[in-house]
């Protein structure tokens, strides 16, 4: 047992070690920016994932909206899979395809920036919602695995973890959220 923990540590450091490629900072520089720009023209930031990515979603809109590391004042974000009565509810009515889309077009605004998170870059709701929010004008950033080919023309930056390991994708979608965080913050709030 303690060889699998080893191999599964090991297969995160080294996985982690391809994310220092100069793309894939200028990427998460990228995103950052693209929410820094949306609170600074007071914007919001909206986030869509499914199960483990919808979690994902919800903890960093939480980031935002409570703080990171910083007192500061609270920045609106949401997660667009919080409120099961509208999820149900447009499942129900129209099609869970629909379960995002719907709500971009309730909440979105052009100002605003769209998190599309989907460790398999293939996930119909999360695609139509990147539509529309293009669509609207609203900015897109989308977090995937691998397979990159259904979101890179949805999103104004896309930041592709180089696996098609769901686990360790959902990692390092954390990393990043959390460094983008991290980054709000400081150009938000470092001096006053």
């Amino acid at each position: 047992m303690i060889k699998l923990i080893e191999e599964q540590i090991n297969a995160s450091v080294e996985l982690n070690k391809l994310l220092l490629k100069d793309d894939l900072l200028e990427a998460v520089k990228k995103a950052a920016d693209l929410v820094i720009g949306a609170y600074k023209e007071g914007g919001k930031v909206l986030f869509c994932g499914n199960g483990g990515s919808a979690a994902d979603a919800q903890h960093l809109a939480a980031e935002l909206v409570g703080r990171f590391k910083k007192e500061r004042r609270a920045l609106p974000a949401m997660a667009l899979h919080v409120n099961t009565s509208a999820l149900t509810a447009i499942a129900n009515d129209y099609s869970y395809n629909d379960v995002f889309v719907r709500q971009v077009e309730a909440f979105g605004r052009p100002k605003d920036v769209l998190i599309g998170i989907s460790t398999s870059g293939k996930s119909e709701n999360i695609l139509r919602a990147l539509t529309l929010a293009k669509e609207k004008s609203l900015k897109t950033i989308g977090f995937t695995g691998k397979n990159v080919a259904n979101m890179r023309p949805l999103c104004d930056v896309l930041l592709s973890v180089p696996s098609e390991d769901t686990p360790r994708i959902q990692e390092v979608h954390m990393l990043w959220g959390h460094i983008i965080c991290g980054l709000t913050e400081g150009e938000l709030f470092d001096g006053k």
